[in-house]
């Protein structure tokens, strides 16, 4: 929802992807992602880059349920077009199954060196690893409350990167004002945000280098080193947006 009080006066490029045959998406996740990463600072529901020139890509459709649901194809479709505005960061806060199509262009993106940051899915730490976040090369972000205790609905395994705030996290509803969520799809703009704030503070820094100075940084949860809950720990703000606590904190607090 472009017309959030939220993203008054902030630079958003948004656009739809699937065709005028399908029921347009609902607003709710997507609002809600983008005041997260976005979020006028003096709104009620302030972002992690306040104010930042922000391309929205809707890829989804409400399916014959009315649900959100998006196709292999759509998805292809968006992330070709935000490859075409220079995007050098992109926010996946959507998990589903292994598909070909999506693995083949996840491939291509990477090859262009496009970060991609993906949530780990809420189907719960015994579930089979979802896409696109389990593809080699994708950034894959899990939740953790503000105990520092991992989101009991996410995904796990060693395709796990970073955890980030993800539940009772205050962002926009869809039409006005805020409201608390949960998910592995509101922890995953905190490091989507690290590492845009990294690629633009080092432009020549590679997307691989970007990570792995995050994973540096991350701070340690659960077993010593990476492990299959929490990755490499706790994202930390980057040095070129550093708080004087040095951490990347909730919008709005959590």
């Amino acid at each position: 929802n472009t017309g959030h009080e939220a993203l008054a006066g902030v630079e958003v490029e948004h656009f739809a992807v699937a065709g005028p045959e399908r029921t347009p998406s609902s607003r709710v996740h997507g609002t809600a992602i983008a005041v997260l990463i976005a979020g006028r600072a003096e709104s009620r529901t302030p972002g992690l880059l306040s104010g930042a020139r922000l391309v929205a890509a809707d890829a989804f459709h409400a399916d014959a349920a009315g649900q959100d649901a998006a196709d292999a194809f759509d998805i292809a479709r968006a992330l070709d077009r935000l490859a075409a505005s220079a995007a050098k960061v992109v926010n996946l806060s959507f998990a589903g199954p292994a598909n070909l199509v999506l693995e083949r262009v996840v491939r291509a993106m990477l090859g262009r060196d496009m970060v991609l940051v993906a949530a780990a899915g809420n189907a719960g730490p015994n579930a089979d690893p979802l896409f696109p976040a389990a593809y080699e090369g994708v950034v894959a972000v899990t939740a953790v409350d503000r105990r520092m205790r991992a989101y009991r609905q996410a995904a796990a395994g060693d395709h796990i990167d970073f955890a980030a705030p993800g539940v009772r996290l205050w962002t926009a509803a869809s039409v006005r004002g805020g409201r608390f969520r949960s998910g592995t799809s509101y922890a995953a703009p905190f490091v989507s945000a690290a590492l845009a704030a990294l690629r633009a503070a080092d432009p020549a820094a590679t997307g691989p280098q970007a990570v792995e100075r995050l994973a540096d940084d991350a701070a340690d949860l659960g077993p010593a080193g990476r492990d299959g809950t929490f990755g490499w720990g706790l994202v930390q703000t980057p040095e070129a947006c550093a708080d004087p606590a040095g951490t990347l904190l909730p919008a709005g607090g959590t």
